[in-house]
């Protein structure tokens, strides 16, 4: 397992934010920490930015690969999702996403709380796949 990020040098450079937020003590499990459920969510939300920019339309999530909580996110860190389109096929799409989690009371220390893997696929008004523009188009 690689270590965590610690500072703001080691944020990924080579991929895209596209989409930070705030959780709140509502989002809180009965330990305190935030669900992973709300962490999976906002992770969807995160990883369908670029896939839906490169299909100029209407995607559907259809398989995340293996997430892996390394950290827990809590009340009131900074929460910024990272994405990078990594494949894609006729109609499909896979995208790169982690998490990492600006420590509220610690400005500027970077934690990598989760990343994995997704796969969205291109679909028309019927619900049924369409063909995607193939990457660098």
């Amino acid at each position: 397992m690689p270590s965590p990020r610690i500072t703001s040098t080691e944020l990924p450079a080579d991929m895209e934010l596209v989409l930070r937020v705030i959780p709140m003590p509502g989002d809180c499990n009965a330990n305190g920490d935030i669900f992973g459920g709300w962490v999976m969510s906002q992770f969807d939300l995160a990883g369908a930015v670029l896939p839906a920019r490169h299909a100029h339309g209407r995607i559907a999530t259809v398989a995340v690969k293996e997430f892996v909580f390394r950290q827990p996110v809590r009340v009131g860190d900074i929460v910024s999702f990272y994405a990078k389109l990594s494949r894609v096929g006729t109609t499909s799409m896979t995208v790169e996403v982690e998490a990492i989690a600006e420590r509220m009371h610690r400005p500027g220390e970077y934690v990598l709380v989760t990343q994995a893997t997704a796969t969205y696929v291109a679909i028309d008004d019927n619900g049924q796949p369409r063909k995607v523009p193939p990457l660098g188009a």
